[in-house]
C-alpha cells in the first residue's frame, strides 16, 4: 500500500475538514469517517437520496497508521459479520438467530477498535439484509460471500482514530449531479437485489455450511471456513 492514499467521501454537502468523534455510532464499523478509493462510487453515494451531491477528495498520509484490512487472507467474511453485528442496529429473533449472534461475536470478533484505519466491505441496507438472512439460518456461508460481491459496492476506507483524521488533507470537492448519479445508484442496488433473489431462492444444500453448522461443530476463527 502506498504511503499516500486518494480517498473520496460522498455527501450532499462538502466536507473540507472531517471532525473526529462525530458520526453515527451504528454504522458498519462504528463511529468514523467513511470513504472509498473510487470516485464514481463516491458520487453515487452522494446522490443516494435523489439530490445533487459532492465527492470530497482527500489525500491520506498512511505513514505510521495501523490498518485492519478485512478482505485480506487473514480474515473471513465471518470476521466482518461479527463487527457488523456489534455495530448495526437490527432486530434478532429468539432461538437460532440469537445463538448465532452470540456465537459469532464470541468466536469471530476482531479487535478492530485498536486500528487507525479499517478497509472492508460496505453494507448498505439491502446488503445488511443478506447478513441477517445468514444469521437467521436461511443463507449458506458461500452464498453470503457471493451476495456481498453483488452490485460491486466495493471496499470502504474508514478513518477511526484521531491520528488518522490528522493525516487527512482536503484536495477538492467534485460535483455529483443527481440526474446522472442517482440513476446509477439505483441501478446498482436494483441489480444486486435481483441477483440476490436468485441466490436466496436456491434450495438448501446439504454439503454447504450454514450458521447452525458453525455452532454445532464449534467452528472457530482460523479453521479454514
Amino acid at each position: 500500500m502506498s504511503n499516500k492514499l486518494h480517498i473520496y467521501h460522498g455527501s450532499n454537502h462538502i466536507i473540507e475538514k472531517p471532525v473526529f468523534g462525530k458520526g453515527k455510532p451504528y454504522n458498519d464499523y462504528g463511529r468514523g469517517f467513511y470513504c472509498t478509493e473510487h470516485l464514481e462510487l463516491a458520487k453515487e453515494w452522494a446522490c443516494a437520496t435523489g439530490t445533487n451531491g459532492y465527492a470530497s477528495h482527500y489525500l491520506l498520509n498512511m505513514e505510521g497508521l495501523s490498518v485492519l484490512h478485512l478482505n485480506d487472507s487473514r480474515y473471513t467474511i465471518l470476521n466482518w459479520l461479527a463487527i457488523l453485528l456489534e455495530n448495526r442496529k437490527f432486530d434478532i429473533a429468539e432461538g437460532l438467530p440469537q445463538r448465532a449472534r452470540t456465537y459469532l461475536l464470541e468466536n469471530f470478533m476482531v479487535d478492530y477498535k485498536k486500528y487507525d484505519l479499517i478497509i472492508g466491505y460496505r453494507a448498505n441496507d439491502s446488503y445488511f439484509s443478506y447478513a441477517g438472512d445468514f444469521v437467521n439460518g436461511t443463507l449458506s456461508l458461500s452464498d453470503l460471500s457471493e451476495a456481498m460481491r453483488l452490485g460491486k459496492l466495493g471496499e470502504q476506507v474508514v478513518l477511526k482514530s484521531k491520528k488518522a483524521f490528522e493525516a487527512l488533507t482536503f484536495v477538492e470537492a467534485i460535483e455529483a449531479p443527481h440526474k446522472e448519479y442517482f440513476v446509477k445508484y439505483k441501478s446498482r442496488d436494483e441489480e444486486a437485489r435481483a441477483n440476490y433473489r436468485q441466490i436466496a431462492s436456491k434450495p438448501m444444500v446439504e454439503d454447504e455450511i450454514y450458521v447452525i453448522d458453525i455452532i454445532r461443530n464449534k467452528l472457530k476463527n482460523g479453521q479454514g471456513i
